[in-house]
């Protein structure tokens, strides 16, 4: 990937537009606090805390867009080899098992429609058809960007989309539940709570930074370990680059990423733990495991309901992104929902394969991985 084309350049006289190293952390800083839409997967603390546990691909490439020293825009970007170019390369967003969404960061306010173009002609810049899960449709400078891309000749197909849970906070916890259209779901996890107190002392802890939060993320680790993810060899202990991107992504903030863990806890002990990035007036929830042992008193769910109520209490986040995928448990919890899609994207002039016959290809790779899951859960 190289500098974007002098010609290219002239469409944006006071916007650089480039395709290469990672930016300038104060600049890339300053952009997450001012971004329309901010997520953090895309934040200098995520990217770093990949890159320190050795997750990070060797060819990411940041599209970039700059206005004099100041950052307007920013996308992370790997070439693969995918089934949606029969195993040639295609352009994506940088993914993880930890990052939830892929909408590129882009400034608010006054300029954001220039910056929105610039970053357009950066994609085409990668010179690849895209595929692009994850994409938010509704949020932030996304529908912009689609706008943009169609105005350009691009043609834009939706692979699959399925409806996140997210909470937006109302004045008080009681104006939640206030027509809550699950209220038989509160009222199942408060007999289960009854229930699990009859064991022990049941409490809610929550921790920030500092030792506390130390502990809490170790716990997690262990937590997740015992469960079914251990046994299967996914928890994130199971491996020793996966227990350091734990370790860098939440345990401690960076810049305007707050970090932030809750745990249920029986007689002192966590039974269920929650870890989230906090950043933008959004508290996204990455990470949970719970004591299976315990699973007829619903842990993880009772402590998903006391965060609902602490961040009304406390207004520790503005919404809550449940960053789950379909069928999640959230959806009983929560009132919102936004609308996450995987789209493929081809820049004008691209003929290596229509676009038809990409979605349908990446639609079958959708159901064959579906057709597996049932399987594996059968035996």
């Amino acid at each position: 990937m190289s500098l974007f084309a002098p010609a290219a350049r002239r469409e944006f006289p006071d916007l650089s537009v480039s395709v290469g190293p990672a930016p300038d952390p104060a600049a890339w800083d300053a952009l997450f606090a001012c971004a329309a839409g901010p997520h953090p997967h895309y934040t200098h603390h995520a990217i770093t805390a990949h890159r320190e546990a050795g997750l990070l691909p060797e060819d990411l490439r940041f599209v970039t867009i700059r206005r004099g020293g100041d950052l307007v825009a920013l996308l992370p970007v790997t070439l693969r080899r995918d089934l949606t170019g029969l195993g040639g390369r295609v352009a994506r967003p940088f993914l993880s098992p930890l990052v939830t969404a892929t909408a590129p960061l882009v400034i608010d306010g006054s300029g954001r429609e220039a910056a929105v173009a610039a970053l357009v002609t950066g994609l085409e810049e990668c010179g690849r058809a895209w595929r692009w899960p994850l994409l938010p449709m509704d949020d932030g400078a996304v529908p912009d960007m689609l706008a943009a891309m169609r105005a350009r000749g691009w043609a834009i197909g939706v692979v699959t989309t399925f409806e996140r849970p997210v909470m937006a906070r109302r004045a008080d916890h009681d104006a939640f539940l206030a027509g809550h259209p699950n209220r038989s779901r509160f009222k199942d996890l408060r007999r289960r709570a009854r229930r699990l107190a009859e064991i022990g002392t049941v409490a809610h802890v929550s921790a920030t930074g500092g030792r506390e939060l130390a502990g809490l993320v170790a716990d997690f680790l262990s937590l997740e370990q015992k469960g079914w993810k251990g046994q299967a060899g996914t928890a994130m202990a199971c491996r020793a680059d996966t227990a350091a991107l734990a370790h860098a992504l939440f345990g401690q903030a960076s810049g305007p990423v707050g970090v932030r863990a809750d745990a249920l806890t029986l007689d002192g002990r966590s039974i269920a733990i929650s870890l989230a990035l906090v950043g933008g007036g959004t508290a996204t929830l990455l990470k949970t495991a719970y004591d299976e042992d315990l699973r007829s008193h619903a842990p993880g769910l009772l402590l998903e309901a006391e965060i609902v109520r602490t961040c009304h209490e406390t207004g520790f986040a503005d919404t809550l992104d449940s960053a789950t995928l379909e069928g999640s448990a959230l959806e009983s919890l929560y009132r919102e929902r936004t609308s996450v899609a995987e789209i493929i994207a081809l820049p004008p002039g691209d003929r290596t394969l229509s676009l038809e016959r990409r979605l349908r290809l990446a639609r079958f790779e959708h159901q064959a991985r579906a057709t597996a899951k049932r399987a594996l859960r059968r035996r």
